[in-house]
């Protein structure tokens, strides 16, 4: 047990060796312990476009850390009782709005910082 809490009491500049969120590396055993569900859960979503794993050279899923967050996404809305077609949906509004705000912040970005504004 001590072991566990000096790994969760780790400073900041510990944790820099871990993988950046979108870097594809861990493989679909991981993934699934991480995401605590399971390996057929993890191709059925892919089947139905709810994750999209990077694959390597010989064909074998990498997910990343995005990708794990998406799965708890994923999961969460599978737990209040939506199926996986409302799933796709909502996550395809969700990355719709993403965007739009990205979008809007660079828009008004260049609108703050234009040296024409009145």
């Amino acid at each position: 047990m001590n072991e566990k809490r000096e790994t969760q009491q780790m400073p900041e500049a510990a944790h820099s060796h871990l993988p950046a969120a979108g870097q594809a590396v861990y493989a679909i055993s991981v993934a699934a312990e991480l995401a605590g569900l399971g390996i057929q859960t993890l191709r059925l979503y892919e089947q139905h476009g709810l994750i999209s794993p990077v694959r390597s050279a010989g064909g074998t899923r990498r997910y990343s850390g995005a990708d794990l967050a998406r799965l708890a996404r994923v999961s969460a809305l599978a737990e209040q009782g939506i199926n996986l077609a409302g799933i796709a949906r909502i996550l395809e509004l969700e990355d719709a709005n993403t965007a739009l705000r990205e979008i809007n912040n660079a828009l008004t970005a260049g609108r703050d910082h234009d040296p024409n504004r009145h």
